[in-house]
């Protein structure tokens, strides 16, 4: 798929990775209240690295993005576990959320719930997991 000079490819991978990162963070940001969440912005985030990876090959995006996206996995199970577990601390049963509103300067009054720190783990483990078998498969051609 690769090609040394595919300037539209290119050029549009640019604009429709950045569209699909912007919604993925849009659908982690609002899933807690409404479709969405962590596993759904999870896909987007891997679809948009994986269309870079396509547009501009395996060794530029490794300069690009000199990550590990294996570290991500623990990360987000930890972070989802934790969140999970947190509410036996308040005698509430496993996997209760609470929510609450708060002040913000630029943004007002603005939700915040513990259901985020889950989502939060949810797509950190998604991409980590994504990517990781994306790489590995593509590394091997």
């Amino acid at each position: 798929m690769y090609k040394q000079n595919n300037l539209i490819l290119r050029t549009t991978t640019s604009l429709i990775a950045f569209l699909l990162l912007g919604f993925a963070l849009y659908l982690l940001f609002a899933g807690h209240n409404d479709p969405g969440g962590g596993f759904v912005g999870g896909l987007l985030t891997s679809g948009a690295i994986l269309l870079l990876y396509m547009a501009y090959g395996i060794e530029a995006m490794k300069k690009m993005l000199p990550f590990d996206f294996k570290v991500l996995i623990p990360i987000g199970l930890t972070t989802a576990v934790l969140t999970s577990a947190g509410s036996f601390l308040f005698g509430v049963p496993f996997l209760s959320h609470t929510f609450g509103y708060f002040q913000f300067p630029i943004f007002g009054e603005v939700e915040l719930a513990t259901a985020m720190l889950f989502d939060f783990g949810v797509y950190f483990t998604v991409v980590g997991v994504v990517m990781t078998i994306i790489i590995t498969i593509a590394e091997d051609q």
